[in-house]
């Protein structure tokens, strides 16, 4: 074989064989906000042969949507290989911050994650229907909305985690858009107070969830991502928090979720 004849040969392997995950935009119906809803799922390349796999649940941030992590992140494609997972990437509205708004009867985004999408996913694919084979994560106002409903929904989720997470929203009252979901802060201050993560940690209790925070020490978000980790120790959560230079932004987030992915696939069960 000449080299021009193998190199073709590696080439078609390792794009057909190493590569072969399969990505899908799907329509998930949401009862509670009565809309269509897109998702992105990327399922492993041996989906066809196996019979369970976990699944984790990937939000965006704030002003994106359902498309966004895999046009940003396209090696999500790997690591759904690589570990065997089943990754969800649903639209969360540019702003709805994964809330139940109190003031937006229209903007249900933690029943439509929570309980809407995790019930569709389970239903029309092959994964272990159980909050041990779920883990949830995602960037900025991901971040934010992917441990809040994972400290709210215990019984859905197991393992969490958050990069450069809006995990106290009180500094930041005039910021994207979020008064639209909660009200003024002036006025509705109980509002920001109780939808602040920061706020949830009283949930929690030792390992109750497998817990994964990742935030740049260049980040706008970074103090209220300290003060969340230093929370976390003083109630005596076990958690794993990872600080290291760098801004809120794309190259950060190509480097962390690959840790994140990581952290899952110690703590999910992948079997029935």
């Amino acid at each position: 074989m000449t080299r021009k004849l193998l190199l073709i040969f590696l080439s078609v392997f390792f794009t057909t064989s190493v590569f072969a995950s399969s990505v899908d935009t799907i329509v998930v119906y949401s009862k509670s906000m009565d809309k269509n809803i897109k998702t992105v799922i990327v399922l492993p390349d041996v989906y066809k042969n196996l019979d369970s796999f976990s699944v984790i649940y990937l939000l965006h941030g704030y002003s994106d949507n359902y498309a966004t992590w895999i046009k940003k992140v396209p090696h999500l494609k790997e690591l759904a290989d690589q570990f065997r997972f089943i990754i969800v990437m649903p639209d969360g509205d540019y702003n709805s911050w994964y809330w139940d708004s109190p003031v937006d009867p229209k903007s249900r985004y933690e029943s439509f994650i929570s309980k809407e999408l995790v019930e569709y996913i389970d239903k029309n694919f092959k994964t272990v229907p159980d909050r041990n084979s779920r883990a949830i994560t995602g960037i900025s106002m991901g971040g934010q909305g992917a441990l809040f409903l994972a400290f709210r929904h215990q019984d859905v989720f197991a393992s969490a985690g958050s990069m450069s997470g809006g995990v106290d929203i009180r500094p930041f009252p005039n910021e994207w858009d979020m008064a639209d979901k909660l009200g003024s802060f002036a006025e509705n201050t109980d509002q920001w107070n109780d939808y602040a993560v920061i706020n949830q940690v009283f949930r929690l209790v030792p390992d109750s969830l497998n817990i994964i925070i990742d935030c740049g020490t260049s980040d706008f978000f970074y103090d209220v991502n300290k003060k969340l980790h230093k929370k976390l120790l003083y109630r005596n959560i076990p958690h794993v928090y990872i600080e290291k230079p760098g801004r809120h932004n794309w190259k950060y987030w190509n480097d962390a979720i690959d840790y994140q992915m990581l952290f899952f696939s110690k703590h999910l069960k992948t079997e029935k």
